[in-house]
Formats: C-alpha cells, sequence, structure tokens
C-alpha cells in the first residue's frame, strides 16, 4: 500500500501554508505540502521533513498525526506541524520541473473557517477535519 504524509502547516502568524494546484481546463484547488513515503525515508515523520525541505525549503516541528484516510492502495496521514522558515523560491522537489504538472504556488491562509472557505482544499475530508478541529478549538494548542 503507498503511504503518503502530508502537513498541516501552522505559522507564528497562526496562517496555514497551502499550495495553489493550477492546470490547464479545472479550477483551481489547494493542497497541503507532503508526499510520498520513500523506501530510503527513516519513518514516516523523515518522509515529511524531506519532502517539506523539498517543496517549500522549510523545517517543521511535527506536534502530531492529525488524521489519517485510508483507501483500498493508498494511506494518507496527516500531520499538525509549527513551521518558522520556508522560502518557496528555493523549493527543490522534482514534480517542480515537470511542465505538464501545472502551477505550484505556495500561500498563507488564515487558520479560521472562513480561511479553509476561502479555498478548495483537497481532498475534501481534511478540510471537514480541519474545520472541525478549528471549530472546536484543538489546533489552538499551537499556541506560542
Amino acid at each position: 500500500m503507498k503511504e503518503r504524509v502530508r502537513a498541516v502547516l501552522v505559522t507564528a502568524d497562526d496562517t496555514m501554508l497551502v499550495i495553489r494546484r493550477t492546470k490547464p481546463d479545472i479550477p483551481p484547488y489547494w493542497v497541503l505540502p507532503g508526499g510520498g513515503v520513500e523506501p530510503g525515508d527513516e519513518s514516516r515523520e523523515a518522509a515529511l521533513h524531506r519532502e517539506i525541505h523539498e517543496e517549500i525549503a522549510g523545517k517543521a516541528e511535527i506536534v502530531r498525526l492529525l488524521h489519517t484516510m485510508e483507501t483500498d492502495d493508498e494511506r494518507q496521514l496527516f500531520y499538525l506541524a509549527r513551521i518558522a522558515t520556508w522560502s518557496f523560491e528555493d523549493r527543490t522537489g522534482p514534480e517542480f520541473s515537470a511542465e505538464d504538472r501545472g502551477e505550484y504556488a505556495l500561500e498563507e491562509i488564515p487558520l479560521t473557517v472562513e480561511g479553509l472557505d476561502g479555498i478548495d482544499l483537497k481532498p475534501e475530508e481534511i478540510a471537514h477535519v480541519l474545520r472541525g478541529a478549528i471549530s472546536a478549538g484543538t489546533l489552538t494548542l499551537l499556541s506560542h
């Protein structure tokens, strides 16, 4: 089974980093930074650190596993993490040089229900989980 790791990256300003994907012939949508766990990764967390480094040249502090989604052939693990520094210009991921992959743009959105409502975050299930956690106040554990 393929495993993917993704991060809800919370900044010091209580915003969340998301990647806007723009592809021909479909409306823009947003995803959380992350990607596939590779055989050389020591752990899922190590894979997430590698992906965050590749995608946004950032270093994050992983707080905890937030949610797991599973289908017949794939498991996605969503982690809650703090991030203090990043540089989208210094990203190194191989997907950024593939011209047929469309555009990637890093954005900061408010970590609020209204912020989430303003974007089409995929998959929908994690958007639903985040709305619930924001409403319940369980993401405030990240306060400085």
